[in-house]
């Protein structure tokens, strides 16, 4: 262009190798994209009871919650929104939920963080079982 002087070859690597850097810090840290509320602002129906057996746990992905049921038959709900960076938890291996950002692990039967860096366990949702459905909702 005239007029306008050409980048300098260093001023013009800088700035490749910044941005890729700066664009997966962002995409790492946000909340995952996956549009859904952060936890359930109003009961939701999950699922059928018998879903979650004594002793186990069930991730519901699209509601960001996760049941589990103590061997005694007690249901607890928890967020599935990590407490580090907010990103959506999406996988369970047992009962231990991982969060894809940055590897914080906790435990879906107390919502206790088990593997840094989170340090803040998973928030507590109000869970009952009507009609057969389990139902979570935000805590009373």
């Amino acid at each position: 262009m005239p007029g306008r002087p050409a980048p300098s070859r260093r001023t013009v690597l800088r700035g490749a190798a910044l941005t890729p850097v700066a664009g997966l810090g962002l995409a790492a840290c946000s909340g995952g994209g996956s549009g859904a509320a952060a936890t359930p602002t109003a009961p939701v129906e999950l699922g059928v009871e018998s879903e979650v057996a004594k002793g186990s746990a069930k991730l519901y992905r699209d509601q960001n919650v996760v049941v589990s049921r103590a061997a005694n038959g007690t249901l607890k709900a928890y967020s599935t929104i990590c407490t580090h960076a907010q990103c959506p938890i999406n996988k369970l291996d047992g009962t231990t939920l991982i969060c894809p950002c940055h590897g914080s692990e906790f435990d879906a039967m107390t919502g206790k963080v088990v593997q840094a860096p989170a340090t803040e366990p998973l928030h507590e949702l109000k869970v009952t079982a009507e009609n057969g459905k389990i139902v979570a909702g935000p805590a009373a």
